[in-house]
């Protein structure tokens, strides 16, 4: 133990630890200090995360505005919808029933257009249907006695809501009415139980009716009048950029795998992220199914009809995802331990490459049919290409020869002579696999070309530019111009 002056000129004490290091003793603080500062970092620390909260919130509303649109949007129907509390004339109308006009505004108040008609229609609907059943059954009951009226209600509840829970394993009512069977079955046990007389439950079931049509009707108008968000046209953009993604993690991965963007030290971050574009193509089909369910409800936009065909979509984005899972395994030809020999990868190369450019051209002129929504002129000589870049890549498989030469350590040195070995079975498969995977994507590409185009035509895309005429016309012109002449 030693003292020395520190800094500032104040006695300081220090402790020497084996190994040549000292640390200073710290005068111990009173239980009150010691409470201070505890107290202070637990403010900090908690000030720090409330920082990082609203970072993180402002980052996402730089980043997709149209959520920010969103909350606008419901705050201004719940602000429209609580006039029926605020102004006594339309109080009087509806009176406390009002309150179901807010709890519809808040429960159906959806992100997109689809997903807001959807609530709205199947809340409507159920009600009503609910409704009329329990005050008919209700009826039914009262007029058949006191001894009977408990047996036909408790009967009738138990039938009806057991086949609306069953109708929700149903695949395609689940995907369009689930949220309608939820609100039967809680309507009609309400009216069902209830003590009321008819007379009575005939007033309250108009009144409450009338509030939820209210709610819908309003969302219905706020969503569709004020920024749209339509699913159909968040749908199309996803698998637009999904195509992209793809075109891009191909690419990605055979650079990768040999080694040609080295020199792409600056876009490091960017070029990972692409390759790994493949994985959001893996995790889109719950978006994709959502969408498409909600996209169905909605009426024409834009370039999309009435009746788009929207389950095409979901084969689309099927074939793309058999695509993606081939591209995921050809990117975990890049971390495996067993190199293959340079020899043999210097061999392939070069067609390895270009089946990679000629399959991303496919994949990007796909992307360009689908954002602009018109058939492609290039497309066919773009599969050609791939298809021969596919054959070429094939021949040169199965022309490589079991033995290669390859240099002796002597050569190096200056002496002569080559020497011919037999590389391992297992240098040779990594290599292998890459091969067979990129001929494989090759095929799955072709089937997504095949989806593109019946989508295409049952979408009735607009016909492709003909460029080849447009030239003939322009040589064809000055040519009977000069012979006028």
């Amino acid at each position: 133990m030693g003292k020395g002056r520190g800094d500032s000129g104040t006695l300081e004490w220090k402790v020497n630890i084996p190994g040549g290091r000292s640390e200073k003793l710290e005068p111990e603080s009173g239980f009150f200090g010691r409470m201070w500062r505890r107290l202070r970092g637990m403010v900090e620390r908690f000030l720090l995360k409330i920082w990082r909260f609203l970072e993180k919130a402002w980052a996402i509303g730089v980043a997709e505005p149209r959520k920010l649109v969103h909350c606008v949007k419901v705050g201004l129907a719940l602000s429209v919808v609580s006039l029926f509390y605020y102004m006594r004339p339309l109080y009087d109308g509806v009176g406390g029933n009002a309150m179901w006009a807010v709890m519809t505004v808040v429960v159906v108040f959806e992100y997109t257009v689809g997903a807001t008609l959807s609530k709205s229609i199947n809340r409507t609907a159920a009600t009503f249907l609910a409704g009329s059943l329990g005050i008919g059954i209700h009826w039914v009951a009262t007029q058949s006695g006191e001894r009977f009226e408990p047996i036909i209600l408790g009967f009738s509840v138990f039938i009806l809501t057991a086949l609306a829970t069953f109708s929700r394993f149903i695949p395609s009512v689940k995907t369009r009415f689930d949220y309608g069977a939820s609100i039967f079955i809680l309507t009609f046990s309400l009216v069902s139980v209830s003590g009321y007389r008819v007379e009575k439950l005939i007033g309250l079931a108009q009144t409450r009716l009338s509030t939820i049509a209210i709610g819908t009707s309003l969302c219905i108008l706020t969503s569709m009048l004020f920024c749209p968000i339509w699913a159909g046209n968040e749908l199309h953009s996803l698998i637009t950029h999904n195509l992209e993604k793809l075109s891009d993690s191909l690419h990605g991965c055979i650079d990768e795998y040999f080694h040609q963007n080295e020199t792409e030290v600056s876009g490091g971050e960017d070029c990972s992220k692409k390759l790994q574009g493949y994985k959001c193509v893996l995790n889109s089909k719950g978006t994709e199914d959502s969408l498409a369910s909600f996209a169905i409800w909605e009426p024409a936009h834009g370039n999309f009809n009435f009746r788009h065909p929207w389950k095409q979509y979901l084969k689309l984005g099927a074939s793309m995802r058999s695509c993606a899972c081939c591209i995921e395994a050809l990117n975990g030809c890049l971390d495996t331990e067993v190199e293959a020999p340079e020899f043999l990868k210097d061999h392939l190369q070069d067609v390895c490459m270009i089946l990679s450019s000629c399959s991303s051209k496919v994949l990007k002129e796909l992307m360009i049919t689908m954002k602009t929504m018109r058939r492609s002129s290039k497309i066919d000589f773009f599969v050609g290409e791939m298809q021969s870049a596919a054959q070429d890549l094939q021949n040169a498989m199965t022309s490589l020869p079991n033995t290669l030469p390859v240099p002796p350590p002597d050569t190096a040195k200056g002496g002569p002579g080559i020497k011919t070995t037999i590389p391992p079975l297992m240098k040779v498969l990594p290599l292998a696999t890459l091969v067979s995977l990129l001929i494989e994507i090759a095929t799955r590409i072709e089937d997504i070309v095949d989806n593109v185009d019946k989508l295409a035509g049952l979408a009735e895309f607009r016909p492709a530019k003909d460029d080849k005429c447009k030239q003939n016309q322009s040589t064809i012109t000055p040519i009977s111009e000069n012979q006028d002449h």
